[in-house]
């Protein structure tokens, strides 16, 4: 059975030096520099996981610069943002004191994000596929939801609140994750690339409430179960551990994040017209 998701393959191997220098260059800086990693830092990296998502749908679209387009692949996408992302924040930290690294960090990530996607968007309205309907849907249902899905878990298990704004960032995350995925495959008939989500999504359409629920349903709720059980799992560690846990939460929430955007744009310039 495949691991990997479909479309997993590594840049030309000129390009894949490149990435593997920027990251022992950055990590060597981290190293040196040590900057704090605080929750405000790890929420700021939002806008970098959106353009993480951007860059690949130009890429799937086959929308990017030659010269570049390799560094949008999957895996390289992640690299690429890594590298430029972090090495903001040891730039910022340096240059401009701690107190405005995240301010920093969001609005260089705001405005490359932005660009990003205003260009996939151009490409939609260039090519008349520009339908953003669907995605537009599917992003307020997961809101709904998921405000819905923190309310019940905070009141649940109390504990939980201490994981804060980056707890609710991932919670919504891998909400949007599943409600996009669900709307992509029961409403525009798009397939799952990820090899155990497809698994997951396949037991749903092999179950009696298909033809009313579709197929997507039971993968929300996985998502929702396994936002919920890390969240659970990190209540306690918040408080020990707020550095790790910043940075494990900021994790699960780009893996959650950079899909489900991914998902939305692609779809609002794939979709039915």
């Amino acid at each position: 059975m495949a691991i990997l998701p479909e479309g997993f393959t590594l840049p030309p191997p000129a390009y894949l030096a490149v990435l593997i220098a920027g990251i022992v260059v950055v990590a060597l800086a981290v190293r040196r520099r040590r900057p704090a990693v605080t929750s405000d830092r790890v929420l700021a990296f939002t806008p970098w996981m959106v353009l993480g998502s951007a860059l690949h749908v130009l890429y799937v679209v086959d929308a990017l610069p030659a010269a570049v387009r390799p560094l949008a692949g999957t895996p390289a996408v992640y690299l690429t943002v890594a590298v430029v992302g972090v090495g903001t924040v040891v730039v910022a930290d340096a240059r401009l004191g701690s107190e405005a690294v995240a301010r920093a960090l969001a609005l260089t990530g705001g405005g490359l994000a932005l660009l990003s996607v205003v260009g996939v968007f151009a490409f939609g309205a260039a090519a008349g596929s520009l339908s953003p309907g669907v995605s537009a849907i599917a992003l307020v249902a997961a809101a709904l939801l998921a405000a819905a899905v923190w309310k019940a878990l905070t009141r649940a298990v109390p504990e939980i609140s201490r994981t804060g704004a980056l707890g609710a960032l991932a919670v919504f995350a891998h909400v949007l994750d599943g409600v996009s995925t669900a709307a992509g495959i029961d409403i525009l008939g798009f397939g799952e690339r990820t090899p155990l989500s497809r698994i997951i999504i396949e037991v749903a359409a092999g179950l009696p409430t298909e033809p009313v629920l579709g197929s997507g349903w039971l993968f929300v709720l996985v998502k929702i179960g396994v936002a919920s059980l890390v969240l659970w799992l990190f209540a306690d560690l918040a408080a020990e551990d707020p550095t790790g846990t910043n940075l494990l939460l900021g994790v699960v929430a780009a893996v959650g994040l950079g899909p489900a955007v991914h998902n939305l744009l692609l779809f609002a310039v794939s979709g039915p017209a």
